[in-house]
């Protein structure tokens, strides 16, 4: 039998204050939560299991934010782990992931962050600010948030970033060698448990064109929902992040962001490993 595991609860990080380049994420929140809702699909995951009907699945609105919103979604999310749910966050520009992680690492020890991406995220500064989205792996690790990284999608690779990949002892699948199996990352060793940061960007434009940063040569749709059904470590975890709605007039990019959090969701409720 599968067993089951702890609610989940979805937050809304409407933040894009950190953003380089273009903004516009701060609204992909409610661009999902609306996809979601969609009548041209409904909340079944691939699996079958009808999340309209799953008492532990739990839609919630965007945290409020202040001038310190940093403090405001780590305070946000550390009280819903502290009710023992499972935390998916719905971003909101990248930086999003720090704050996010501050609060799972006061719960979690020996944290594996499974990080999809375009770009590996390891500035030391970016534009002069530390914070910014382009550092935010940097500062994760730099932190001790995280005992292991494993970058996937990554094809942005400059000097600096990989220096820094190697300063931080960075595991990263080449995106050139994709797919290293057809079942990965099945049978991959996670010696704790994994929290997935999942920039939307890792997508091919052709896939996800409603992102601020969209790199060609990316990984599928059904690329990113196979990493997600054959992970079989314990999933503690996630954020959903960079979508831009003004860059995503049909709103099919937030239609993808939805079916990957139906099946995230569907990762955490039930313990899929002895499949």
């Amino acid at each position: 039998m599968t067993k089951e595991l702890q609610e989940v609860a979805i937050l809304g990080l409407p933040f894009d204050g950190k953003s380089s380049y273009r903004r516009g994420a701060a609204a992909a929140p409610a661009a999902i939560r609306e996809a979601l809702a969609s009548p041209s699909t409904n909340l079944a995951t691939e699996r079958g299991r009808d999340l309209g009907s799953e008492s532990r699945f739990h839609l919630l609105d965007d945290v409020r934010l202040s001038e310190a919103p940093f403090d405001d979604i780590e305070a946000a999310v550390a009280n819903h782990l502290a009710s023992g749910a499972r935390v998916i966050s719905l971003g909101g520009d990248h930086s999003v992931t720090q704050p996010i992680l501050r609060a799972f690492a006061r719960f979690y020890d020996h944290i594996h962050v499974l990080h999809l991406d375009a770009h590996a995220d390891l500035y030391e500064e970016f534009e002069g600010d530390r914070d910014s989205h382009a550092c935010v792996l940097a500062r994760v690790m730099e932190a001790g948030l995280a005992a292991r990284l494993t970058q996937v999608g990554i094809r942005t690779l400059n000097p600096h970033q990989q220096r820094q990949a190697e300063r931080y002892g960075v595991e990263t699948v080449d995106m050139r060698a994709w797919p290293p199996a057809a079942d990965w990352p099945r049978g991959q060793v996670f010696d704790g448990p994994v929290y997935l940061s999942l920039d939307l960007d890792v997508l091919d434009p052709a896939f996800a064109p409603g992102v601020s940063h969209p790199e060609p040569g990316g990984l599928s749709v059904r690329d990113v929902i196979a990493i997600v059904q054959n992970l079989e470590a314990p999933l503690i975890g996630a954020d959903i992040v960079e979508l831009n709605p003004s860059l995503d007039p049909a709103g099919l990019t937030a239609r993808v962001a939805a079916k990957l959090l139906k099946e995230v969701a569907e990762q955490m409720l039930g313990d899929h490993r002895a499949e």
